[in-house]
């Protein structure tokens, strides 16, 4: 009985292998990679910065003190306001580069040789490639911001509450003393 492997056509003619193509994926990527933590790195900088020095001083005291909690509440508001600029003007660069990324496709597939739609669209894919991956580029960068301005709002929003837990326990603690100073009388 023959085996099932037999019917299997094996492509010879390319001696590429899954690890060659492996290889060549990480390289580019590591490009679109390093590329895109450029520019994080450039727009986020003052977040990183600031959401560093928080941890820090949270591993170091294990709590912060209030001077230190309303500093970094005001410094961190400020910060993801600059930030946001920041992210749609990285959007517009985004938005930018995909029109560019349309108009070369247009027009080389527009004056593609194939006799196919596939051999016209093959053709404009190609050409546009470098389009392609600035804009990969781009809206990696721009998610990687999305994704750090939410988690600085997060921290925020996490200094507001305990911000807001220890007026409440202020104030629970200034009105039982009210209370125990008016009994006494």
């Amino acid at each position: 009985m023959a085996s099932r492997r037999e019917g299997i056509k094996v492509n010879n003619e390319q001696p590429k292998t899954a690890e060659s193509i492996m290889k060549n994926v990480d390289n580019i990527s590591d490009t679109i990679k390093e590329i895109s933590d450029k520019l994080v790195n450039n727009y986020c900088k003052s977040l990183d910065v600031e959401m560093d020095i928080i941890r820090l001083e949270l591993r170091e005291n294990n709590s912060l003190t209030d001077d230190t909690l309303e500093k970094h509440i005001l410094e961190l508001a400020n910060i993801l306001y600059f930030t946001g600029s920041a992210q749609e003007d990285l959007g517009i660069k985004e938005d930018t580069c995909k029109a560019i990324r349309q108009e070369v496709y247009s027009k080389a597939r527009e004056q593609a040789t194939g006799k196919t739609v596939a051999d016209k669209t093959a053709q404009a894919e190609l050409i546009s490639q470098a389009e392609t991956m600035t804009l990969a580029i781009y809206s990696r960068a721009y998610k990687k911001v999305k994704l750090r301005m939410d988690a600085g709002y997060e921290m925020l929003n996490s200094l507001k509450k305990v911000m807001n837990k220890r007026i409440t326990e202020m104030e629970l603690s200034n009105s039982r003393y009210i209370n125990h100073s008016e009994s006494e009388e």
